[in-house]
């Protein structure tokens, strides 16, 4: 056995299921040792981003690291936009990067670079294998970093020599850390807050913002009448008929600030009291009101579902409570086709249990409530704000969950990012629908020109925001990719284009026309 095969025998032996990849020559010995491993699944994707977006799709829905694998620094550098999201949102990841062999390096040949260096700010856990015995060991406990609660992105660098020489075997899982837990006297200082009876909020994110850890907000609820608000965008918010609602911070800040306005008390658990994506002349940075009290009770690496429970029970909240969400499905809409007619499709159409992939940017901000009351579903998003984040992702989540519909909403200038997505999911015929959002435009920096404050812009500030010259035809694109696709430009056409890709089990790609 040489150092890939045991390094790859390891992995899967510590839960490594899945390795999405785009290699050079100096992982060759390990697309072999994927070769021979007869369970370890390899993926190919046609360009890093995909790779390590696909890799935090699939983290987020399996609560569980997949593995990529990457070629040299410049590889990695072309995934890191997708790493950057991963780590935001703590999606598990085990990052495998070849190298130059040890005893070439001096040689400075052209793919040489500092792959630590690069790998470093956007991982949380970096590490170059020093002997082809230590790349087990070294990948056992990468895995293991990779699982510290609730996930986090393992870089692994493997030079090339060490891969192809002998090694004495795979190396035993490496013993994971025990979940922090929140600290008892901040659990108490929170209840006082909430027993006060002053306008007060529950503000959640990360593993909070799963079912069961929101049933036990949904008791504080009940019990205090607080407010249960959560990030602009989280790793997986899981909603819809029957789960506890949560309420989204908006997005832009003046906006995010008044939204919060009034409150007294303010607690946190699995997220960070918010801030505006960026400055502005004189528009507010911090979020929460000045004269509020901000408790973070937990960060996202605390426990997030005991510390509610806990909480709950100092406060003697009632076991159950009244806040389930209750079915809606918005009026269908005709006529010309806009967000609200895709909205509305699409809460009337989404099969139970599914997972929303969402990278509609402005398309989504406005569809977003009216999908509230539709069947329970998972709803992804941009936690990093690094864009080429969705049609990777929907990769990545059709592979961590088979058995569910996947669907990616998708603005179109954030799609040209990692477009090659769609040739992966024709290639493993993933269940995945696509509904590209096409006005032709970078449409949030259009809003976002204003909002900086630059004055009276001219045609050639314009057209670097506009894509329309030359159009994009989605259609041709997608077929190309080996996706059959077709074009809506009513809202009657979507609602027919989406029932019928929805239930067909295949890659689907449905492009919403929004150009008038």
């Amino acid at each position: 056995m040489n150092g890939a095969e045991a390094l790859i025998d390891t992995l899967y032996k510590a839960g490594v299921r899945v390795c999405f990849a785009n290699p050079g020559t100096s992982e060759m010995q390990l697309v072999a040792a994927i070769d021979k491993h007869p369970d370890m699944r390899g993926v190919l994707g046609l360009f890093e981003g995909v790779v390590t977006g696909a890799a935090d799709g699939y983290g987020r829905m399996a609560d569980a690291p997949a593995a990529t694998l990457l070629h040299l620094g410049p590889g990695f550098g072309n995934g890191a936009a997708n790493l950057h999201n991963a780590r935001r949102g703590h999606s598990p990841i085990v990052n495998i990067v070849g190298d130059h062999a040890t005893y070439h390096r001096e040689f400075d040949a052209p793919l040489t670079s500092d792959v630590e260096g690069a790998a470093r700010p956007f991982s949380n856990w970096v590490k170059t294998s020093a002997s082809a015995d230590a790349l087990a060991v070294d990948g056992a406990e990468a895995v293991a970093e990779a699982m510290r609660y609730p996930g986090a992105v393992a870089t692994l660098i493997a030079p090339a020599n060490f891969a192809w020489e002998d090694a004495k075997g795979a190396a035993e899982p490496a013993p994971r850390r025990a979940v922090p837990q929140a600290d008892e006297t901040i659990v108490a200082k929170a209840a006082a807050a909430l027993k006060t009876g002053e306008p007060s909020a529950l503000f959640l994110g990360g593993m909070a913002l799963r079912e069961d850890a929101l049933n036990e907000a949904g008791r504080i609820a009940e019990a205090t009448g607080a407010r249960i608000l959560c990030e602009t965008f989280a790793t997986r918010l899981q909603r819809g008929e029957g789960r506890v609602p949560v309420e989204r911070l908006p997005y832009f800040g003046e906006m995010a600030a008044d939204y919060l306005n009034g409150l007294k008390k303010i607690i946190f658990i699995g997220a960070k009291p918010p801030v505006a994506f960026f400055a502005y002349p004189g528009k507010p940075g911090w979020l929460s009101p000045e004269d509020a009290e901000t408790i973070e009770l937990a960060d996202a690496r605390i426990d997030a579902l005991s510390t509610l429970r806990t909480l709950a029970d100092t406060l003697g909240a009632p076991k159950t409570h009244s806040k389930a969400q209750q079915k809606f499905t918005p009026p269908p809409m005709s006529g010309k086709l806009d967000p609200a007619g895709v909205a509305a499709a699409l809460a009337e159409l989404c099969p139970d249990d599914a997972v929303i992939v969402d990278e509609a940017a402005t398309a989504g901000l406005a569809m977003f409530p009216m999908t509230g009351g539709m069947a329970r579903h998972d709803w992804l998003m941009l936690t990093g704000g690094s864009i080429g984040f969705g049609l990777p992702a929907g990769v990545g989540a059709a592979i961590a969950c088979p058995d569910r519909k996947v669907i990616c909403l998708q603005a179109d200038g954030s799609a040209m990012y990692t477009v090659q997505a769609l040739w992966t999911m024709a290639r493993e015929k993933l269940d995945v629908t696509t509904v590209i959002f096409n006005n032709a435009s970078y449409a949030i920096l259009n809003i976002e020109l204003a909002r900086v404050g630059a004055s009276n812009p001219g045609p050639k500030a314009l057209s670097l925001l506009d894509l329309s010259n030359p159009m994009i035809d989605w259609v041709e694109l997608s077929h190309g990719m080996g996706v059959p696709a077709v074009r809506a430009k009513t809202a009657e056409e979507f609602r027919a284009a989406l029932k019928e890709a929805l239930e067909i089990k295949g890659p689907r790609l449905v492009e919403a026309d929004l150009r008038g």
